[in-house]
């Protein structure tokens, strides 16, 4: 397509009460990755980053790769068995070993390591022991990275999860509830709650004009894709037959997602008593609900309507019971585990289900092409906990992965042992400067973290 005909990046779709960002179409010109250092910025492939996080820890013995397979730090062909379901994404990801969040550590606090190990994982601050009111930790690193370059995106940044935040009440060892529900936080006394509800989350990306046009729509039950039908035409007959191809595929998804969310919150519901309704949207599968929420993420990066997420599996803590594969225990019951050979087992299960939702998260980042790679090359996707094992509570040698090439950045495909007591916040500002925010001093760091290029 000739230069005087390209449309621009920020191109939107409009209908009642629905505003729906493109993805990136070859009619907007040549797009690589600013790491290739040929192309202006200003055309360049976004970087993106994501944070995900499991509760309780993992079983380490299921999680440790075999050091002696490893040949100059690259990752064995026999991955260990947590990480058996990212066996075709092995080039993609690497582990990084001896990582340490010290301020999820007591420091004379006493109990509360789960309340402290999500509220200190990515603020890299002590929070303050209290069940009250005067909570305190600090901001946190997804959160300093909106701050700085929220503005480049409709969202600043998307704040998601399988479980809701609380905000209120005691819930380990005298911390608040809060500490131990929300990853997010935009200042030392005001977290950044977590939308769980997928339909709730698919209007934030799509819906906008008044609360009137949104309920109209509702209403109606038009589709998004409806209500922006008279702009795609017009669109779709300035594209090249690629491009043409390219947002058929995107609007199928946006369709297909859609579809998938009306269905989550009217098939197998509950019997509920009286009065009592069911929220709409959230599937009453974990696992369809874990998808849901990972292709909202796909469709938010695709669209570079944020660039920022914080994807939170389960709250620490959480006691969830997995009887759909066969572990009806609670979560934290059997994370205090004693050695004993049967919860390990169980838990390791926990751990590999929990992988596979990686996966399929980072496979869907893979499928979607843009410019010279696809997502997940433009993305850095940080996967662990604030616990290394549950029974010990420990904060040091955490099970950390870091997925994706960060625009060219990174090189994967690795396993990266550091020295014992490397802050984990050296790898938040390492990435923080990958989202070209420089010069930051975050929690103990004590610079970026070395050998991920």
């Amino acid at each position: 397509m000739k230069s005087d005909q390209q449309i621009k990046r920020r191109t939107i779709l409009k209908g009642m009460g629905v505003a729906m960002a493109l993805p990136w179409l070859e009619a907007m010109g040549m797009q690589t990755s600013w790491a290739a250092g040929n192309t202006p910025v200003a055309k360049a492939a976004p970087n993106r980053m994501a944070y995900i996080y499991v509760p309780n820890g993992v079983n380490m013995d299921g999680w440790r790769v075999n050091r002696s397979a490893i040949s100059d730090g690259v990752l064995p062909s026999k991955l260990p068995p947590i990480l058996e379901p990212l066996a075709d994404l092995k080039s993609d990801f690497s582990i990084l070993t001896g990582l340490t969040a010290d301020k999820a550590r007591s420091h004379g606090d006493g109990g509360g390591d789960h309340a402290r190990a999500m509220s200190a994982y990515l603020t890299g601050a002590q929070p303050r022991k209290t069940d009250g009111a005067n909570i305190r930790v600090g901001i946190s690193a997804d959160q300093l990275a909106a701050s700085r370059m929220g503005d480049r995106t409709r969202l600043a940044s998307l704040e998601i999860g399988a479980d809701a935040s609380k905000l209120a009440g005691g819930c380990d060892s005298g911390y608040s509830c809060i500490y131990e529900s929300n990853l997010s936080w935009r200042s030392a006394s005001q977290p950044m709650p977590k939308e769980v509800n997928p339909a709730l989350i698919f209007e934030r990306l799509f819906g906008s004009g008044t609360t009137i046009e949104r309920a109209q729509r509702e209403t109606q039950r038009k589709s998004v894709l409806d209500a922006v039908r008279d702009d795609f035409r017009e669109l779709n007959i300035r594209l090249g037959v690629q491009d043409q191809r390219k947002l058929d595929e995107y609007f199928t998804a946006v369709r297909e997602l859609e579809l998938r969310i009306q269905k989550s919150g009217t098939m197998g519901k509950p019997q509920l008593p009286p009065g009592v309704r069911m929220p709409k949207g959230i599937p009453e599968s974990y696992a369809e609900h874990l998808k849901l929420l990972a292709d909202l993420v796909v469709l938010a990066f695709q669209t570079d309507t944020t660039r920022i997420c914080s994807f939170v599996f389960a709250n620490e803590g959480s006691n969830r019971s997995y009887p759909f594969i066969n572990v009806r225990e609670g979560h934290h019951n059997l994370s205090h585990h004693g050695n004993d050979t049967t919860k390990l087992s169980k838990i390791q299960d926990i751990n590999k289900f929990h992988s596979t939702h990686l996966a399929y998260f980072l496979t869907r980042l893979k499928s979607v092409k843009e410019g010279d790679g696809n997502l997940l090359d433009h993305s850095m996707i940080v996967y662990g906990s604030g616990n290394g094992d549950g029974d010990r509570h420990n904060h040091d040698d955490l099970p950390v992965l870091l997925a994706g090439r960060g625009c060219g950045t990174i090189r994967q495909g690795r396993h990266i042992v550091y020295q014992k007591e490397t802050p984990i916040n050296n790898l938040w500002v390492s990435m923080l400067n990958r989202m070209d925010i420089r010069d930051v001093q975050f929690g103990d760091s004590t610079g970026e973290l070395k050998r991920l290029s």
